[in-house]
């Protein structure tokens, strides 16, 4: 399936995502990677789908959102690998112009430096642009790239780009426990952020399987430094713990039910009261888990959050990164 969704994003509203890449076509291997391991590692583009079989399949479920009275805010270009690996990402990115939407593109940032998919993006609305980290030791251990990509190339066709994009550009970065929750990694990071200067700058953490089944988010106290860290140096940067939608439900083990929905998806403290309310139980529920250490809470923008605390699977062979 190319055109997908839409679907409620907390960065583009409803999104409408397109496939335009088959699974596990990348440039990386993130050891995070929610749709698993690189199974196709290439850096040369190529035409996976003709253009007219992409537009034709948006065109079809723009037209089904339309008449079931919904919206769609953006056109997502987010596949199941890297999105400028087609090289027909321009002729895309202009035809999909006709439906007078938004287009976003999500991208690993990896071919950045190359100006053909410079000129390409740049017809979209909207670039994420992945940054995990600026040291390239830390880098190759957590995206694991193509042998033949440079981690300085790529920071400097950020810069390039940037410099000649007329839309808005984000940046992302995946927070994995023992490979860049430090704070010399993370002050790297807000360092290059800061000069760099996009519109925001997302942080994430593992909330899905990932490629690597141990890795983990940071600690909540590595985690609350971090974010402490970078509030401080780049005020523009902002947590992609993804907004709720509708109300979450207990099945009747309140606590199990917390344990299971912090694991995957942090939730605000707002959230979390009304579940508990919902099913008729008490705040103590919570505060127990807190006192256990099943779950740990960290604070960010007059905000509280809840998480499952991993403190007893942490990956072992991962090295910790000073």
């Amino acid at each position: 399936m190319i055109a997908f969704g839409p679907v409620p994003s907390r960065r583009l509203g409803y999104s409408l995502g397109i496939n335009n890449i088959p699974a596990k076509y990348c440039t990386y291997s993130c050891v995070y990677c929610q749709v698993g391991r690189t199974t196709h590692m290439t850096i040369d583009r190529q035409e996976f789908y003709p253009v007219d079989q992409i537009l034709a399949e948006v065109g079809q479920k723009v037209a089904e959102v339309a008449e079931a009275g919904k919206r769609i805010d953006y056109l997502t270009l987010v596949p199941d690998g890297e999105p400028t690996l087609d090289i027909n990402l321009g002729k895309v990115i202009g035809g999909l112009k006709q439906f007078e939407i938004p287009v976003a593109v999500i991208s690993n940032a990896s071919l950045i430096d190359r100006l053909d998919v410079q000129e390409e993006i740049i017809q979209a609305d909207w670039v994420s642009l992945k940054v995990d980290s600026v040291d390239e030791r830390v880098w190759r251990k957590i995206n694991r790239p193509h042998r033949r990509l440079s981690l300085p190339r790529i920071l400097e066709g950020m810069f390039a780009f940037k410099q000649k994009f007329p839309g808005k550009l984000v940046t992302e970065s995946m927070l994995v426990a023992g490979l860049n929750d430090s704070e010399k990694t993370t002050r790297q990071l807000c360092d290059f952020l800061l000069e760099l200067q996009p519109s925001i700058s997302y942080l994430s953490i593992p909330t899905r399987p990932p490629a690597e089944v141990e890795v983990t988010p940071p600690s909540p106290e590595a985690l609350q430094e971090i974010i402490e860290i970078c509030s401080e140096q780049a005020p523009f940067v902002d947590l992609l713990f993804e907004a709720e939608v509708g109300d979450f439900v207990s099945t009747g083990n309140l606590r199990e039910d917390i344990l299971s929905i912090t694991a995957v998806h942090p939730l605000r403290e707002e959230a979390l009261r009304d579940m508990v309310s919902a099913v008729g139980g008490t705040w103590q529920v919570v505060e127990d888990l807190l006192t256990s250490g099943g779950i740990s809470s960290i604070r960010y923008r007059e905000e509280r959050y809840f998480l499952r605390h991993f403190k007893d699977i942490r990956r072992k062979n991962v090295e910790p990164v000073p």
